[in-house]
């Protein structure tokens, strides 16, 4: 309901405005996602298309894909610094510069998509990630949820805790911390060198995406363990843009911004969705030899445990970092119930 006022609302800005001298406004964003690396850099290119067009021609947005600006984790310093007046990234990319932006991607053992979109949009959780940004002069909004990701390709299976330790793999953000207090030799690196160093043995195992993102990599064709997530129930990108910059907007063109952003981010959403079906459809006819594994409860429980007392020892350091988690775990609470109640229950009694 409050969507559908909104857009009653943004109608009748656009009309009342009638594009007054039709002043265009050229705006620059960066992406931390390659050209071809969809559907991430379909969120950004969309919520420009649909900015554009709702506006007449007043709103045009160049999207930069990483190739074009060379630094994909530098989204931040760039909208920052003024270089770019957007960028479309992952809010965890920044918990080196700003722990408490790391919650507003996802948390291990956290939200669903549903209810984090719930969180965001109903329970407060946009206003607190506002609030978290506000002292960088940025606002940040939603840009497209991956849902739960998998928890990686693996060579051999893994059935107890020593056969994590030692083992190299790449993990990045707080599940990567999780994992190191196991005895993983966590890495990271970029996309592109991922397959070469599964294919000679430089890492065992490593997390990418889902079917969307992985069938594309290769990573089936050499790890045949696929292990089911754990650590990004919820990954949601990010829209991050200049306060400077929206507030030189007028107010019609403004609320074009917000809606774009937030149609653009649920339609990443379904995009995946279905391209997780699609690709896991294709993947497992042709590969029948992948195995879709889930941890063993040992290893589960040793997670929760790491991830609790991360939780603790990042919070006590940062009450920032402490007020949204503490928000997020009270809605969720409140939300899984309703969860285990519908979704799961359902599926529960229904799947063959």
């Amino acid at each position: 309901m409050k969507f559908l006022l909104k857009l009653t609302l943004l109608a009748s800005l656009i009309l009342s405005s009638s594009f007054a001298a039709q002043k265009v406004y050229k705006l620059k964003m960066a992406t931390t996602w390659g050209p071809t690396a969809s559907p991430l850099i379909d969120s950004a290119k969309n919520m420009a298309m649909l900015a554009e067009t709702m506006s007449n021609g007043q709103i045009k947005i160049r999207v930069d894909a990483a190739n074009k600006h060379k630094a994909p984790l530098g989204i931040l310093d760039m909208v920052k610094g003024g270089q770019y007046d957007m960028g479309h990234s992952a809010s965890y990319y920044w918990k080196g510069k700003d722990i408490a932006t790391l919650p507003f991607t996802s948390m291990p053992f956290g939200m669903t998509a549903p209810e984090q979109y719930a969180w965001f949009y109903q329970g407060g959780g946009l206003e607190l990630m506002q609030k978290v940004y506000s002292k960088h002069g940025l606002m940040s909004f939603p840009g497209g949820s991956t849902g739960v990701q998998m928890g990686g390709w693996f060579r051999n299976e893994i059935k107890t805790l020593d056969d994590l330790k030692g083992l190299k793999m790449r993990i990045p953000g707080f599940a990567g911390e999780i994992m190191a207090k196991l005895g993983v030799q966590v890495t990271n690196m970029a996309p592109g060198e991922l397959y070469t160093a599964l294919d000679r043995n430089t890492i065992d195992a490593l997390e990418w995406v889902g079917p969307s993102m992985d069938i594309n990599m290769g990573f089936h064709k050499i790890a045949p363990f696929y292990y089911t997530g754990w650590h990004e129930p919820a990954s949601e990108m990010q829209f991050l843009i200049s306060k400077k910059t929206f507030d030189k907007l007028p107010k019609h063109l403004q609320e074009i911004m917000i809606v774009s952003m937030r149609i653009a981010a649920y339609d990443m959403y379904t995009q995946n969705y279905d391209m997780n079906a699609n690709a896991w459809d294709k993947m497992s006819s042709e590969y029948p030899n992948i195995q879709v594994k889930t941890f063993p409860k040992e290893i589960m429980n040793a997670m929760k445990k790491a991830n609790s007392e991360l939780r603790t020892e990042l919070s006590a350091k940062s009450p920032e970092l402490r007020e949204v988690l503490n928000h997020q775990d009270a809605y969720m609470k409140k939300v899984r119930e309703w969860t285990r109640m519908s979704d799961f229950l359902y599926l529960k009694d229904n799947l063959k």
